[in-house]
């Protein structure tokens, strides 16, 4: 039996903390907590399937929190909840080191399930969130037991829906009919200029009805009866997603209710004292005090809502009992260990022949698909020129959720957030896939995976100059560069096949995101050394104890800093080649090693690599030179494109030449 009074009074509690929040950090936006408070409060206390003394819980409900600008609503609900926050966290709100910081961020806070603020984010990547529970309960549940069943709710805004990369997901969702996803719209007609009339009138409700979903509107989104049986309708339509459209006042109870004045900056302490006033707060109380009733009632929630959880785990012990191996492989998936068994020497021994990498790529693909059933993933439509085909197995969809390989379709935005979801949702190990070029379409999504510390792999191919008769447009020059500067982002551009298979035994063994890229046309494996991988960087050419000059390079570059070096040897110039596979794991070396590599008193240093040489200045110095990519490319048969920019064996041995005597 719902307490109605003290489901009120909470509703005020969680809007009068959220406001308190941001006109103590005098920064922040109290605007969308008033008005979607209500929504908010009706799912977590009694529709949403949590337990706030086991977060992580695996068949949990997820809820994301798309408008990461209203973070100050989750913190206030992890608070009275009892995730583990304390007033003074609240108190902290967007200050140096404290939990609650401007935009809500995974693996900081406990109870948030992913990195929000970038708007459109949270709304796909819990639609990848969605995926990964559909797939997993294709994979583990039988007819006597479901264990993995559970929801994955969003709460995204008006700036959520205008991003593309909303459609793109909400597209993709509808048509794989993704019915345990629920999205609870915060349709308060504002934006930071004014009102949405001014660049936003379109029929969301059409619109998503048009993608497939279920959509529901709940015309007052004080009304929470309303909500609730919108939620409850929601829950019992699993044949498609759901949209429910909730109209709330922006700034509600505030004297700039319905302003874009609430939207991103303190209400201002004569405001909030009104607005406290508005919502029948108590005037005695002080700052982030919490009536003792209100904050047993939500702890007893929090004690039913708990109960879930021990069912649930009676029916998983009888699941497992009687599912052994399956239970053992979920276990290990979870654990990070269901491919413990795998080898860098059975990867290697998959080609023996010099061939393009991305071809190197799909034979270590499916090579592990048959160790492990968890590894989930696919292509933007371009899985045959990716090579991301896993051989026999069926594709991902509504009528075979259980299918492996996910058809992205044009949208490699959705395809790295939804990524970023399946690898936050847990035990399954998620890649994704383009051309290198396409990479701009998903940076701001792997940047977010680098912030999260998720091991997704991303197979880029097609990676420079040398894809030809395409041009230009699709010949990267800057997106190693771009690549290569994100924090916690791992880089991989292997040379040969030998180097392509350890690249992927490193990736799956990184703790957070890999990049792969891969080669279009064939590559040479001569006198590569797949055990130095994991280095980042070693010598395949010696060149003596003293060197006369050091030239680097990655990928198909470096079968002609060979040749090149064979060339000067002709002559008496000693040349050590490098291969640089990966630069973030070489920098993470110890400095022995780097010295060992790159003696600091051989400066003539050549760099070769067929993109930007921006990143390549640390290692080749003032005394040191580049043949790299300045201008962008053209349309013509690889091979002359390569040949007419520069990157020929015999320019190489030129310019080595100019730089030793010089």
């Amino acid at each position: 039996m719902r307490n109605r009074r003290m489901d009120d009074r909470t509703v005020a509690a969680v809007r009068v903390l959220s406001i308190e929040g941001v006109e103590k950090a005098r920064s922040g936006h109290p605007g969308l907590p008033l008005g979607a408070a209500p929504m908010a409060y009706e799912l977590w206390a009694h529709h949403m399937r949590h337990n706030p003394k086991n977060p992580d819980w695996i068949n949990r409900d997820r809820f994301v929190l798309s408008a990461g600008h209203g973070s100050m609503l989750l913190y206030s609900l992890l608070y009275l909840f009892g995730y583990g926050l304390s007033t003074d966290d609240l108190a902290s709100f967007r200050q140096w080191q404290s939990l609650t910081p401007g935009h809500p961020e995974y693996g900081h806070t406990v109870g948030v399930e992913t990195t929000t603020g970038p708007l459109g984010q949270g709304f796909a990547t819990g639609c990848g969130m969605a995926m990964a529970e559909a797939h997993l309960a294709a994979m583990l549940n039988t007819q006597e037991h479901k264990i993995i069943d559970h929801r994955t709710f969003v709460l995204c805004s008006d700036g959520d829906l205008m991003e593309g990369l909303s459609s793109e997901a909400a597209s993709l969702a509808g048509t794989l009919k993704l019915g345990k996803l629920i999205v609870l719209y915060d349709d308060n007609s504002i934006s930071i200029e004014g009102s949405t009339d001014l660049a936003f009138t379109e029929d969301v409700g059409l619109r998503f009805e048009s993608y497939g979903w279920h959509v529901l509107e709940v015309p007052d989104g004080n009304d929470r009866d309303a909500i609730s049986r919108a939620l409850d309708e929601a829950k019992n339509r699993d044949d498609r997603p759901s949209l429910i459209r909730v109209k709330t006042k922006i700034g509600y109870g505030s004297p700039l209710v319905g302003l874009a004045a609430s939207h991103g900056a303190p209400l201002g302490e004569e405001n909030l004292a009104v607005t406290k006033q508005a919502l029948g707060w108590p005037s005695e109380l002080a700052v982030f005090e919490v009536p003792h009733d209100i904050l047993e009632h939500c702890r007893s929630l929090s004690e039913d809502l708990g109960t879930a959880e021990l069912g649930w785990q009676h029916e998983y012990d009888e699941w497992a009992a009687a599912n052994p191996e399956l239970a053992l492989s979920f276990e290990s998936a979870r654990n990070g260990m269901d491919l413990d068994s795998l080898t860098l020497e059975e990867l290697v021994e998959l080609s023996t022949k010099d061939e393009a990498t991305r071809v190197t790529s799909g034979r270590a693909l499916n090579l592990i698909a048959s160790k492990t059933s968890y590894l989930f993933g696919g292509s933007a439509d371009l899985a045959p020129s990716n090579n991301t085909t896993i051989q026999g197995a069926q594709s991902f969809s509504a009528s075979t959720p259980e299918g492996k390989t996910i058809h992205f379709g044009v949208r490699e935005h959705a395809m790295a957030a939804m990524a970023n979801g399946i690898a936050l949702h847990g035990a399954l190990r998620p890649y994704v896939a383009t051309f290198l070029i396409f990479s701009d379409y998903m940076k701001a999504s792997i940047r977010l995976a680098a912030l999260m510390h998720l091991p997704v792999i991303y197979i880029l191919t097609h990676d420079s100059i040398a894809v030809g008769e395409d041009g230009p447009t699709h010949q990267p020059i800057e997106q190693l560069t771009m690549l290569r500067s994100i924090p916690g982002m791992t880089v991989f551009r292997p040379a040969g096949r030998d180097e392509t298979a350890a690249a992927w035994f490193e990736a799956l063994h990184n703790d957070g995101p890999s990049v792969l890229v891969l080669s279009r046309q064939a590559i040479s494996a001569d006198e590569t050394r797949p055990d130095l991988v994991d280095r980042g960087a070693y010598i395949v050419r010696d060149g003596g104890s003293k060197p006369d000059l050091i030239i680097l390079a990655s990928g198909s570059e470096l079968s002609l800093a060979i040749e090149a070096a064979d060339l000067l040897k002709m002559d008496g110039i000693r040349a050590r080649v490098v291969s640089m596979v990966s630069m973030e794991r070489f920098e993470a070396q110890d400095q022995v090693y780097r010295e060992e590599v790159l003696p600091i008193g051989c400066r003539k240093r050549l760099a070769v690599e067929a993109g930007s040489l921006l990143p390549w200045h640390r290692y080749i110095g003032l005394d040191g030179a580049g043949i790299g990519m300045d201008r962008f490319g053209a349309s013509a048969p690889g091979g002359v494109v390569m040949k007419q920019l520069g990157f020929t064996a015999e320019h190489v041995e030129t310019v080595a030449r100019e730089l030793v005597q010089g």
